[in-house]
């Protein structure tokens, strides 16, 4: 004997809506992000196409991000679009994770390549910056298969709950081990200004990736302890608004990172003269950029 069931709610026009109350807004919430990612990357084509002198690979690489989230915008709204309106993805899960597993190591991978200063500082990467991506990509291989593990299932099943476990663990080791390179760069940077006299131009680069340190760690302290409390405190009919602020707070950190290290042929940080060179000496002494 087969037997069916079905949960559904019904809307204020009395249509059946298979997605909880809490978060029968998504569907829409994703589809306008995708279009505001889809103007992202029009206005990024623009500046690398308009600055095309200075443009390198990871700006190439940056706009493969922006293209990625995007087609997982579109695909997360209509994911949700039908499971709302007749109670199953109809296939569009499976292109979700595949977007989603794509999005999250390419991220990852872009963050660790600014922080080395790849392509635009220096034409490779140093063998202890290879183990960290050599290191990243496997965990998160395996972060996205817990991920698709708990979203498809729930806690009827074996080992859910240590599929959670394992989801948690290997993204707080993802996300300590983008900041290192980071790190290094700015230990780097700091060591090289005292011997090759480019001061100015050393200390505007330590400005810069400090201050990207700084956004990074922020990204990551938003999307991984606000938003999770968000989930944990919101009322059932507003489940939808943690989704809506990891949303936020990622275009927030895409936006701030693309302008950081937008292709520019004349960048604020590294056009100098005489007196900002003296000025840089007497700051680099200071220890005020060490971590």
């Amino acid at each position: 004997m087969d037997v069916r069931t079905e949960v559904f709610n019904f809307d204020a026009g009395g249509v059946k809506d298979y997605l909880p109350a809490g978060l029968t807004q998504l569907p829409t919430i994703f589809f306008l992000f995708s279009i505001i990612y889809f103007a992202f990357i029009g206005i990024w084509i623009y500046i690398c196409y308009k600055n095309k002198r200075s443009v390198h690979r990871i700006h190439l690489l940056m706009a493969g991000l922006l293209l990625i989230k995007a087609l997982n915008l579109i695909c997360a709204a209509e994911d949700k679009h039908y499971v709302k309106v007749s109670g199953t993805p109809h296939g569009w899960d499976v292109l979700f994770y595949i977007f989603q597993f794509i999005r999250v190591v390419l991220l990852f991978t872009v963050i660790i390549l600014i922080g080395t200063g790849w392509s635009f500082l220096k034409p490779f990467l140093q063998e202890k910056e290879k183990k960290v991506l050599m290191i990243v990509i496997p965990l998160q291989v395996l972060a996205n298969v817990a991920s698709i593990v708990i979203g498809e299932t729930g806690p009827f099943i074996k080992d859910w709950v240590t599929w959670n476990q394992v989801f948690l663990l290997v993204d707080i080791v993802c996300c300590c081990a983008i900041i290192f390179p980071i790190v290094w760069s700015i230990r780097s940077l700091r060591e090289n200004s005292k011997t090759d006299g480019k001061a100015a131009r050393n200390l505007a680069k330590l400005t810069l990736f400090r201050q990207f340190y700084i956004v990074v760690i922020g990204y990551l302290y938003f999307t991984r302890i606000v938003v999770f409390a968000l989930k944990t405190i919101a009322a059932y009919k507003y489940q939808w608004v943690s989704n809506a602020a990891e949303e936020i707070a990622s275009l927030a950190f895409y936006m701030v990172m693309f302008y950081m290290f937008r292709p520019v042929e004349k960048n604020e940080y590294f056009v100098i003269d005489e007196e900002e060179e003296e000025a840089a000496e007497m700051a680099l002494r200071d220890e005020e950029f060490e971590l």
